[in-house]
């Protein structure tokens, strides 16, 4: 992709240095800087749908993720998880367009919804973990506002930031595989290939038909790959399904088939569910850990995404600073808020915006074109909601596999790398705990260092945080000691 050549010229931003703005253009060019950008709104149109669709996924995967029930036994409507996700991406993209004015959509980070499904809500009712997210989202919002985001990206060792990344994604890979069928609990082994060691039934091989279909098409570089195989995955569910191949007793989610118009009114029934307090025995420490948890499963990746996507579109100057970082990474931390308020868990920037930067787009207005389609969806939950949990789950374990990349960043020669990195990947679907697989990578670290004679290199808010979890793993024992129940 070449940058096309323009000239400069004054923009709206000048204006308050005494400048003129050029005559000429229209309000919407102003407001967006598309022609000082070197785009046009044709281009941002265009930029803004092929975000949507890219990431259009989210609307019917988040929903897969966050479909358990939680410590009250209550479990969500699929109808109204759907809309809580819509309207939460249409309301933070929209924001990002608007107030931010670049090219960047948010929606349901999937590391964070992985938090909530695997971790919040078995300890605590569904409005208290969208309490959770509010609460991460206003810490993350605090740490922009006082400049500690640096501090702490920078406290953290860049390799520990990749194995966070790989970690999550093979607890994301996991969920989707248990959900998708195809791994079960085993009679005599912790996991099985299906049921009883083997696969039983048409839509487990659904899935995994959908997910070898997701991956050849990325293996070909295929825009909308993840969309494309579930579209189709789905397609050929409704087929069977009317055939009568397939039991609907046998499908996750209900028979693939439309009930009714398929168009309905959103199911708001989840906004504003949030409650804060009266969490009985999850404790003080434990709440602490959570939303330290999901401060950390929603942080590190929007900062890289936000200046790798600015650069692409050319946004960003030689080091790196881009026009409207701090409004960006606002907007990033508000998501989590705006998620927890509409009940589809925190939103974050997705790297899906790359495409729409790819066919162009350079401005917010990119991005209020996303939004405008996230918000079509409300109207749209019966089609969504046609998506079996099988073809949909498949998209987990392609993110998984994508987030794995990372690797590729790690010196595993480096027993003082390797050592906290593994741990902390391996510890995560294997505890099924994200907090187990960060306190064991940030203490090991410190450890592996101590035993190296280079302690001083970890700094002090390593040594912090190595406290903070050594107390939380030994928070059991300590109560259990005390007589503590």
């Amino acid at each position: 992709m070449t940058q096309q050549s323009v000239e400069p010229e004054t923009t709206a931003e000048d204006a308050g240095a005494g400048s003129r703005v050029p005559a000429g253009r229209s309000w919407l060019d102003r407001y967006f800087h598309i022609t000082h950008r070197g785009s046009t709104v044709a281009r941002e149109v265009r930029g803004g749908i092929t975000t949507f669709m890219a990431m259009a996924y989210i609307v019917l995967l988040n929903p897969v993720i966050l479909s358990g029930k939680d410590a009250a036994g209550d479990t969500l409507g699929q109808k109204a998880l759907i809309t809580a996700t819509a309207l939460a991406a249409a309301v933070t993209t929209l924001l990002m367009g608007f107030v931010g004015k670049v090219p960047l959509a948010l929606a349901a980070g999937l590391s964070v919804s992985g938090v909530i499904a695997g971790q919040v809500a078995p300890q605590m009712t569904w409005p208290q973990a969208m309490g959770m997210c509010v609460m991460y989202g206003v810490v993350i919002m605090l740490l922009v506002v006082t400049g500690l985001r640096e501090m702490i990206m920078n406290a953290i060792p860049l390799a520990l930031k990749h194995g966070i990344t790989m970690g999550i994604g093979l607890f994301i890979a996991i969920i989707g595989l248990v959900k998708g069928g195809f791994v079960h609990k085993g009679e005599s082994t912790p996991l099985t290939l299906g049921p009883a060691g083997e696969l039983a039934g048409w839509p487990v091989l659904l899935f995994a038909g959908t997910l070898l279909l997701i991956f050849m098409l990325q293996a070909r570089d295929t825009p909308g790959a993840i969309l494309i195989g579930i579209v189709t995955g789905t397609v050929v569910a409704a087929l069977l399904n009317a055939a009568g191949v397939v039991d609907p007793g046998q499908w996750a989610n209900g028979a693939p088939e439309l009930h009714g118009s398929a168009v309905s009114l959103p199911d708001f029934s989840l906004f504003g569910s949030l409650e804060f307090g009266g969490w009985g025995e999850v404790g003080a420490m434990t709440v602490g850990m959570i939303v330290f948890t999901l401060v950390l499963a929603g942080f590190f990746d929007a900062m890289a995404t936000i200046i790798g996507v600015g650069t692409e579109a050319k946004l960003a100057d030689d080091k790196g600073r881009m026009p409207g970082l701090s409004k960006a990474l606002f907007i990033d931390g508000a998501g989590g808020a705006i998620g927890g308020v509409a009940g589809g868990s925190g939103q974050t920037v997705f790297v899906e915006s790359a495409t729409g930067v790819g066919e162009g787009a350079r401005t917010g207005l990119a991005s209020v074109v996303t939004g405008a389609f996230f918000a079509a969806c409300l109207f749209f939950t019966p089609i969504t909601a046609i998506v079996p949990q099988e073809v949909a789950s498949a998209a987990l374990v392609v993110i998984g596999a994508m987030m794995m990349m990372n690797a590729r960043h790690v010196d595993w020669a480096d027993r003082a790398t390797a050592i906290p990195v593994f741990l902390t990947v391996v510890l995560m679907p294997f505890t099924y705990s994200i907090t187990a697989g960060v306190a064991a990578g940030v203490i090991s670290h410190v450890a592996v260092k101590v035993a190296q004679g280079r302690a001083r290199e970890t700094g002090a808010f390593m040594w912090a945080l190595t406290v903070v979890f050594f107390v939380y793993f030994a928070l059991g024992p300590i109560e259990s000691w005390m007589g503590v129940h």
